[in-house]
Parts: structure tokens; sequence; C-alpha cells
């Protein structure tokens, strides 16, 4: 009877030691996996970014990319989206308005 409690002692121990050794191991890969996954979120998002602010670069006169993305970081530092929104949407508006205005002959002054 000894004997038998002693084994069972022991296998109770080996198995919570076990155990514990496998919970310990398990955190370990869950916190490595958290790390990858932030870092690769993180990749995406900049390389996105960067590629963003190439298309504005290319698709915009100087002075609106600039303010394109001088909005676009700062909406990001703040965490609003609609900062750079509402420099799109000024863009757009003043690229209608200069749409609809019509240059009426006589109205403008041509010079020699």
């Amino acid at each position: 009877m000894i004997t038998n409690s002693l084994n069972i002692a022991k296998d109770t121990n080996l198995k919570r030691a076990t155990k514990s050794l496998l919970e310990e191991l398990n955190s370990i890969t869950v916190k490595k996996d958290n790390e990858a996954v932030i870092e690769s979120r993180a990749t995406h998002v900049i390389n996105s970014a960067i590629n963003l602010l190439a298309i504005i670069k290319e698709n915009f006169p100087e002075e609106q990319a600039y303010e394109l993305e001088r909005r676009f970081i700062n909406s990001i530092k703040g965490g609003d989206p609609s900062k750079f929104t509402r420099g799109i949407r000024k863009v757009r508006d003043i690229k209608e308005t200069a749409r609809g205005l019509k240059v009426i002959e006589g109205d403008v002054k041509e010079e020699d």
C-alpha cells in the first residue's frame, strides 16, 4: 500500500510538472505569435502608407500633395481619419469648382 501511494504521489507530481511545463510553453508561443502578428500587420500598414504617399505625390500638385501628406500623418497621430477625409474633399471641391468655371471671351485679357 505504501508503494502504491508513493507511485500515485509521483504520478500526480509528474503530471502537475508536465502540465505546468506545457502551459508555460504554450504561453510563450502565444506571446511570440502576437508579436509576429503585430510585426506583420505593422509592416503591411507602413508599406501601404508609403505607397499611398507616393500616389498622392504623383497625382496632385506639390502644394496640395504636401497638405494631404500632412493631413494623413496628423490623422494617424490623432487617431482621426476625418482630418484626411476633409482634405481630400477640399481638393475635390476645388477641382469641381474649376471645371464648372467657363472662360467667356472678352473676360480674359490676353497680353501681346
